[in-house]
């Protein structure tokens, strides 16, 4: 039996890799906390490649200086970031609006700060 209501698929349902990246993150994730906890998890995950997991990494943690990732390494940190919460969140975006020692300084927290507000500002519209 066949109901009204029943279409086909959409373009977008077909899209394998753009659906999750797209979809809207979760009010509980839209703070600093847990925005802090995912970022974290991503680091961890570049940074145990180098063996260096046990860095504790906080609100304070610079990229560059204290956990001496490279340019390389950023682009690879833009990729999680953009498959974790699409295109709501452009890092390319963020650094490219920062001056060369702001982004050698860069802190995780600067990061966080800015994923919650483009979360933020995603959810308001």
């Amino acid at each position: 039996m066949t109901t009204v209501n029943q279409t086909a698929p959409s373009p977008a349902a077909d899209a394998p890799a753009e659906a999750p990246a797209e979809a809207p993150v979760s009010a509980p994730e839209a703070d600093a906390p847990a925005v802090l906890a995912e970022i974290s998890g991503m680091l961890r995950t570049m940074l145990d490649e180098y063996g260096l997991d046990d860095i504790e990494v906080t609100m304070e943690t610079r990229f560059t200086e204290d956990l001496e990732l490279e340019s390389i390494d950023l682009v690879t940190l833009a990729g999680s970031l953009e498959a974790r919460y699409g295109r709501q969140v452009n890092f390319a975006e963020f650094v490219a609006d920062l001056e060369l020692d702001e982004i050698i300084d860069l802190t995780v927290g600067r990061l966080v700060e800015y994923v919650v507000r483009c979360l933020r500002a995603a959810r308001e519209r």
